[in-house]
């Protein structure tokens, strides 16, 4: 891909809408784990380091960025991922399987350490949860991008994060790193109360968990979150309003309707994305389809 005319963006991102600052270059960075901690039952935060971070780790503050992992076969071992060649193709390489990828939010990075650190959901079934949940020490992992940095606007006086725990790393970067001054109010759908993380920010801080367990699900909707969201009371003035969700596709798209088409936010207000599909397994995020209006 020639990335030469791809969008640039350089923050703080006071345009009020989101924006996007494409990589020079794709990187791929063969990593190790260096530890994995569990911070809930059904939680696994996993440590990776390797030379290939010794530069550092592109970042950016308020831009909750995707970067593609790709996992060792759970069979074989083979570790397969595309690197780029001098005449800029990427041939698969390790093995003579297809690769076995997903995409993560980066967690964190912690420049110092030279760590960087993804989440994952341990819900029993898929390989890459299968995989965090053994990862140990020295484990290989292959880490692709970020392509870009997606940069959330930072000039809005409210903001609403949701989505269930599949969506826990973005929001908790979203409180992390949202202005100081600024309001922010989080719905996060979890399995049930074991599931709740502590999640701070300087920003002040409106945290309501939503337990899968026991919370009501409302008379046509498709999910607890759906309900605490139509529960909540917003800003009297929408335009002071930006939203992010992300979760189950099915799920988040009459949550993005009722953001777009009851609360009156702006196109340019909204970013909703469907990280998996109920009942699909190995589901690419990037054919969630969720802007039908």
């Amino acid at each position: 891909m020639n990335r030469d005319n791809l969008p640039r963006f350089s923050g703080p991102n006071r345009t009020g809408e989101l924006q996007f600052n494409y990589m020079d270059r794709l990187v791929r960075r063969d990593l190790r784990v260096a530890r994995a901690e569990d911070i809930t039952p059904r939680y696994r935060r996993v440590v990776l380091v390797g030379d290939d971070l010794a530069d550092g780790f592109p970042i950016a503050r308020f831009a909750p960025d995707h970067v593609r992992v790709f996992f060792p076969h759970p069979e074989t071992g083979e570790l397969v991922a595309p690197r780029e060649q001098p005449d800029g193709s990427w041939p698969n390489e390790g093995g003579t399987g297809d690769p076995i990828h997903r995409d993560y939010t980066v967690r964190a990075w912690d420049p110092e350490a030279r760590e960087l650190s993804l989440d994952f959901v341990l819900h029993g079934h898929g390989f890459a949860s299968q995989w965090a949940s053994r990862a140990t020490a020295g484990d290989p992992l292959v880490v692709n991008g970020p392509s870009s940095n997606w940069l959330l606007p930072e000039n809005y006086p409210h903001y609403l994060a949701l989505g269930d725990e599949t969506a826990l790393p973005a929001i908790a970067r979203i409180i992390a790193e949202a202005p100081a001054e600024a309001h922010v109010t989080a719905l996060i759908e979890i399995p049930d109360a074991g599931e709740r993380q502590e999640l701070t920010g300087e920003a002040k801080i409106d945290l309501r968990w939503i337990h899968r367990d026991s919370a009501p699900v409302g008379e046509g909707h498709l999910s607890a979150l759906e309900t605490a969201l139509r529960a909540w009371r917003p800003p009297a003035d929408p335009s002071a309003l930006f939203a992010f969700a992300a979760g189950e596709t099915e799920s988040v798209k009459p949550i993005r309707r009722y953001l777009r088409n009851e609360l009156g936010l702006t196109k340019d207000q909204v970013v909703v994305d469907g990280y998996w599909r109920r009942g699909v397994g190995g589901f690419d995020h990037h054919d969630a389809d969720i802007d039908d209006n």
